[in-house]
């Protein structure tokens, strides 16, 4: 039964009321319960505000209203990051999770307010393809709102991303002149390279360089160019980590002004580095040999790291030699492990040694007692010239079988520089020969093109070199001397397990070929062998490109970031739909807004 009256000449100054029949015996307090029609539609509603059913209040609501649908986001071309705020870059892959959480943080309006009634809610997030070359981002919000009590609309909708190029600050000051502001000029002493070549591998691995804004490198070192005093200290403090090291600094002011009390200053470190290389012969000085344990006074350099180990090649004992020690007291090698100065050898046959007490009478570790034995020796170049065989105890002598060929110091008919040295050779404590390592591979055959064969490569940086002022005919040399140092550094790599541990060794294109010959030789090898020296499969790395561009460590991006997906893969890796060419093309920019009965789960920005 409908009340009022409604006059021709009247006006409507409310909602109609209904009186809808109830059952008067209930004893419910909300049987009875006034409603209104929809300003709209005329359905019978619950009163609200706005007076107008949930339907109809979508179809003329949009709660997209005050969220931007454009914006503009900053990628600069050279290292391919991304500007996130107040000059911070960060690097993310296209269609990745951490470019997600950076466009939403690009849309003005979407953030949460502090009246939890204006709440909006975002529950999902997809990618939309674009073309590549379009310098455009897509991606399809799914959001929610509370428009009044008890209704909920959700509303999905797209948000268009321009992609404009923009340099950040550490590629300005890379192209820009005198732009560094600290220098680190890391220099060794020596006629080599390797040590240089052992440290480029242990600053790939750390990833030491990065901030760096350029390398160059000389005859005799590296010089590092870093934009603040800090990225500089930082990399000096990893190199003093690696190599003993001595440091000095000075400054040269740049700029002041006094009125405000700045000043600017470029920085200049020079840090050199000790002498001392891998497989070195040293003779030390008896009080040196006292301090380091009682240790024989002919020693070997083991290898480098932040200290100098030193190993005896006759009994193994080992010690280990400070940078301060040494700077106080500088100690010259006797022999450099160079090229030149080694001599080639062939086991002949051996026999395993177990010493009980060493000669310094202090007891010897039971591995190195295990890695002693007795070899019996040729030169290489005096086979089937004569028969003339040394018999000498060696350190690595566990690794040797007969038929190897293995490198080492002939001391017979070397020149020492020390007097004490001569005097000990003159009284027959010196060996004929001390055995440096074992040759393996196509080295070990002499084969011309053994190191095209290896199954394993190095990376290198991405370095400048120095102008030269040499004749054209003095660079030749030197290139020809820098491939001998990095075949030697190569050579070392190959025969020392613990020095592959500190950096990244990767599979090469002659590891398939490798794998029929290495079946062969296990069919041909009966003899027991207890060399673990050799380079595994195991321990090799993938994904190595090697072309003419910039190092992929010069990248901030992580190593994901290296490899190449298709369409919608790292979005699917990622737990992001990706929605297709045909899909996108039929997709409207703005959907209409739908009433739902209750709020759904937030979409999940914790690992964003």
């Amino acid at each position: 039964r409908q009340q009022g009256q409604i006059g021709s000449n009247s006006t409507m100054e409310g909602p109609t009321t209904v009186d809808v029949p109830v059952d008067l015996s209930s004893n419910d307090a909300n049987a009875r319960m006034v409603q209104v029609l929809c300003c709209m539609c005329g359905i019978s509603i619950t009163p609200n505000s706005a007076n107008t059913c949930a339907n109809c209040l979508a179809s003329a609501s949009d709660i997209t209203r005050g969220i931007s649908t454009e914006s503009t986001l900053h990628q600069c071309r050279s290292c391919q990051r991304w500007h996130k705020e107040a000059g911070k870059w960060v690097a993310c892959q296209l269609e990745s999770r951490e470019l997600m959480a950076l466009c939403l943080a690009n849309i003005s309006g979407l953030k949460s307010t502090k009246n939890k009634e204006q709440r909006i809610r975002l529950i999902d997030a997809n990618w939309i393809w674009t073309e590549p070359h379009s310098m455009r981002l897509k991606v399809r919000l799914t959001i929610q709102k509370e428009v009044q009590t008890g209704t909920i609309l959700q509303q999905a909708f797209t948000v268009e991303f321009v992609v404009r190029n923009q340099q950040c600050m550490e590629c300005q000051a890379e192209y820009r002149q005198g732009s560094w502001r600290s220098l680190v000029q890391v220099r060794q002493r020596v006629a080599h390279k390797r040590t240089f070549l052992y440290l480029e591998q242990l600053i790939l691995k750390h990833g030491a360089h990065r901030g760096c804004l350029s390398i160059e490198t000389f005859g005799d070192g590296m010089d590092f160019y870093f934009p603040d005093k800090g990225k500089a200290a930082r990399f000096i403090s990893f190199l003093e980590n690696v190599v003993p090291t001595k440091v000095k600094t000075s400054k040269k002011l740049i700029s002041t002004d006094d009125k405000s009390n700045i000043s600017n200053f470029k920085y200049t470190n020079f840090v050199e580095i000790c002498p001392l290389c891998k497989d070195d012969l040293l003779f030390l000085p008896a009080k040196t040999a006292r301090n380091l344990g009682n240790i024989a006074r002919l020693v070997m350099v083991k290898n480098i790291s932040s200290l100098i180990h030193l190993i005896d090649p006759l009994t193994g004992q080992t010690a280990s030699m400070s940078a301060e020690s040494f700077w106080c007291n500088p100690i010259r090698p006797l022999i450099t492990a160079a090229r030149s100065r080694m001599t080639r050898y062939v086991v002949l046959g051996k026999e395993p040694v177990f010493l009980r007490r060493n000669v310094s009478k202090r007891a010897t570790s039971r591995k190195q007692r295990t890695r002693l034995a007795n070899l019996s020796l040729a030169r290489e170049n005096d086979l089937g010239a004569n028969d003339k065989q040394f018999d000498e105890r060696s350190h690595i002598g566990c690794l040797m079988k007969s038929g190897d060929v293995c490198v080492g110091y002939d001391l017979t008919e070397t020149q020492f520089v020390d007097d004490a040295a001569e005097e000990f050779r003159a009284a027959g404590k010196l060996p004929n020969a001390i055995i440096i390592r074992k040759l393996y591979g196509g080295v070990a055959a002499g084969e011309a093109d053994a190191a095209k064969k290896r199954i394993w490569r190095l990376q290198r940086l991405d370095v400048q070199v120095a102008e030269s002022l040499k004749s054209s005919r003095a660079q030749k040399q030197e290139a020809e001397q820098d491939d001998m140092d990095e075949e030697d550094f190569m050579r070392e790599v190959e025969a020392d397990k613990e020095m592959r541990n500190q950096m990244n060794v990767y599979k090469s294109d002659a590891l398939k070929k490798k794998k029929e010959e290495t079946d062969d030789a296990e069919m041909d090898n009966d003899e027991d062998s207890e060399d673990d020296q050799e380079v595994q499969l195991e321990e090799l790395l993938e994904n190595l490109v090697v072309d003419s561009g910039p190092d992929p460590e010069d990248n901030p991006e992580n190593q994901e970031g290296l490899l190449s997906y298709e369409e919608g893969e790292k979005a699917a890796q990622d737990g992001i739909r990706f929605v297709g060419r045909e899909e996108a093309r039929n997709l409207k920019e703005k959907e209409s807004a739908v009433p739902t009965k209750a709020f759904s789960d937030e979409y999940d920005l914790s690992d964003l």
